[in-house]
């Protein structure tokens, strides 16, 4: 059985409209769910909404407002926003194409996969995805989702399309004002050569499925210890072992440990070719001054 649709509407480039459903691109499940306890009693903690002076209410008591003062509020009820007349409620409005690697990694929030709604809206869909994927740019506009305004990415992603909600400018900090504290530091150039080896020799594909959690499936060694009333098998190193060594020594057994050296890199690549042809052309410039040996 299909997931239901977290979503529905309409995906809109200048006149093409093409009916789109949204779901969810991650899971929570991953997350072990802890709650607080009242340990004399053993009975989970709850919370009331409460009001000062009032006490309890329930929920349908309860509706939104803005603080324009200390204390004052302009109230609005859930109904007044639902029938706010904005298109962008229920149409992703594609403004603007970026190249792939134009949007800082930083604005990137919360992925969604994006499907076609019904058979009329599956040839539109697929010329999107191909068209995306054939020019290599990002498509951007503005969504509302969860009573928020959302600055939206689609891009392709396999056969279909991922859409990418943004963060706003406002909400990215700058890094200028955290990384002036980095100081300017003379870098050994051995040093800087070791790093790049060890880090050409670990290269490789991206493979997330090999990444353990090690903290969750100790918590969950934990729990069903205590279900089962036995010790947790949980291997652990004392806190303050790790040893302070030399930046050299520490790059020179790390590389050691990596054994073979990985192929070498493209810039390796170049600079060992630029370096042949240099010695090959000063070669030929020396058999061509060489004189030829009269014959007997």
């Amino acid at each position: 059985m299909a997931p239901r649709a977290f979503w529905t509407g309409n995906l809109r480039l200048s006149l093409v409209t093409i009916p789109v459903r949204l779901y969810p691109a991650t899971s929570t499940e991953r997350r072990i769910e802890l709650h607080q306890i009242h340990e004399p009693s053993g009975k989970r903690i709850r919370y009331q909404k409460v009001a000062p002076g009032v006490g309890p209410v329930e929920n349908e008591q309860i509706t939104k407002g803005f603080e324009y003062e200390k204390g004052k509020y302009v109230l609005l009820d859930q109904k007044e926003i639902d029938e706010l007349k904005l298109e962008s409620k229920q149409t992703i409005e594609l403004v603007r194409f970026v190249d792939s690697s134009a949007i800082d990694p930083r604005y990137f929030e919360k992925p969604y996969y994006l499907l076609p709604d019904g058979d009329a809206a599956e040839e539109g869909y697929v010329i999107m995805q191909k068209a995306l994927q054939q020019a290599d740019k990002i498509g951007v506009g503005q969504l509302i989702l969860r009573g928020q305004g959302n600055i939206v990415a689609l891009k392709p992603c396999g056969r279909g399309l991922l859409l990418e909600i943004l963060r706003h400018a406002n909400e990215v900090k700058s890094a200028d004002s955290f990384f002036e504290e980095v100081p300017q530091v003379k870098v050994d150039k051995e040093a800087l050569d070791l790093a790049v080896e060890l880090i050409e020799r670990k290269s490789g594909a991206f493979e997330p499925e090999k990444f353990k959690d090690e903290y969750t499936e100790a918590v969950w060694e934990l729990i069903n210890a205590k279900l089962e009333h036995r010790a947790p098998a949980i291997v652990t190193a004392e806190p303050g072992t790790a040893k302070v060594i030399n930046i050299m020594d520490a790059l020179k057994k790390s590389v050691k440990q990596q054994g073979k050296a990985a192929p070498p890199s493209k810039a390796q690549q170049s600079k060992k070719g630029a370096a042949a042809s240099s010695r090959s052309g000063s070669a030929k410039k020396t058999v061509r001054a060489t004189p030829k040996r009269k014959s007997a």
